[in-house]
């Protein structure tokens, strides 16, 4: 047993740089691997910043498919608050180089600490929060969760978003559900207990798991155990996201695209227009495109205000932060300082990630 695993994470190895790639789809997968998606779900998916077509931080628009450009992953989990101003407890920023074919990709920490300004929000709700309330937050006020979020990352990473997609996990369930499951490979044993029935616990084991949607909602959801594990429920999520979306561009899923369309339209919201979805998804799908992933280190403290937050070292931060400027083409500096930021807080750097 304990050699077949090995021999598949092997394989897996071999294959990340392929399946990361696959994040973009949320890409492919808000058009369903083609354009017959598009005329179904776009209207319902399309999210306006209200900024123009380009961030703040940019002096130029970037021409999508021609030029490096960052997009914000988030996934959004609402079931707590019946649907209504949820958290984006998986942060992804990923950055893509259509020249070197290159894409990185970062876990903005769900506990990082954020100032966010009154101006924004309000008096009521401004103050200091956990960079994963920025998405409620500006629901709540009337903002916008994807701008508010959007703009809390570019002034905690210092570089701008070009652009986004929100995800809502309860959406992807069900999809998980209509595709027959998702297989993923578990990398430490833990229980959760199921989302539809609290007395139902769902045992989870080390290798590759057949999940149906309420197992993987289980699988993504579970984080009071993990100060016992070094298998984040970030990490969980995106082996999620890659799964679902893996299974859904498969040939098979081509007969059911008319369910899947109503999902997405639901769950996913982007401002990625279809011929930028498009541009990415042509320039990507091949094989010489490259992943790397930039991790941001630290660990979790208590901080003054009596809340445990993750805290980052301070030169992993901005070796982070400059390794995202160079993939943008973007000029980094050496030993930056996160207070030169818009909104930032003094204490920017005891930000933090599960």
């Amino acid at each position: 047993m304990g050699k077949r695993i090995v021999r598949v994470r092997r394989k897996n190895k071999k294959k990340r740089r392929r399946r990361v790639a696959t994040l973009l789809l949320l890409l492919a997968m808000l058009i369903g691997g083609g354009f017959y998606y598009v005329s179904q779900v776009y209207t319902a998916s399309f999210q306006d910043l209200g900024r123009g077509d380009k961030s703040d931080l940019r002096e130029e628009a970037v021409d999508i498919g021609d030029e490096p450009i960052s997009i914000l992953l988030m996934g959004i989990e609402d079931y707590s608050t019946n649907g209504q101003a949820g958290r984006a407890d998986t942060q992804i920023v990923m950055t893509l180089d259509p020249e070197t074919k290159k894409i990185t990709m970062t876990s903005v920490p769900r506990d990082t600490k954020v100032e966010i300004p009154a101006s924004k929000v309000g008096e009521n709700y401004a103050g200091e929060h956990k960079i994963n309330a920025a998405y409620s937050l500006g629901e709540v006020s009337g903002y916008g969760g994807e701008k508010l979020t959007v703009e809390t990352v570019e002034n905690y990473l210092n570089i701008p978003i070009d652009r986004f997609a929100t995800v809502n996990f309860d959406g992807f369930t069900e999809i998980v559900n209509l595709l027959g499951g998702v297989t993923i490979d578990v990398k430490e044993p833990f229980w959760e207990r199921s989302s539809l029935d609290w007395y139902k616990k769902i045992e989870f084991e080390e290798g590759p798991m057949k999940m149906d949607g309420e197992e993987a909602l289980a699988f993504v959801r579970m984080r009071k155990r993990d100060a016992n594990l070094t298998y984040p429920r970030d990490e969980r999520q995106r082996q999620f996201i890659q799964a679902s979306i893996d299974e859904a561009i498969s040939a098979g899923t081509l007969f059911k695209a008319g369910d899947i369309a109503d999902i997405l339209g639901k769950n996913v919201k982007t401002n990625l227009s279809p011929q930028e979805l498009y541009a990415i998804q042509k320039t990507f799908s091949s094989e010489k495109a490259q992943t790397e992933t930039f991790n941001i280190e630290g660990e979790n403290k208590r901080l003054e205000d009596g809340l445990y937050y993750f805290v980052p070292d301070e030169e992993s931060l901005t070796k982070v932060k400059n390794d995202l400027k160079n993939a943008l083409g973007l000029k980094s500096s050496t030993g930056e300082d996160s207070s030169t930021s818009q909104y930032s807080s003094s204490e920017e750097e005891s930000s933090l990630t599960n």
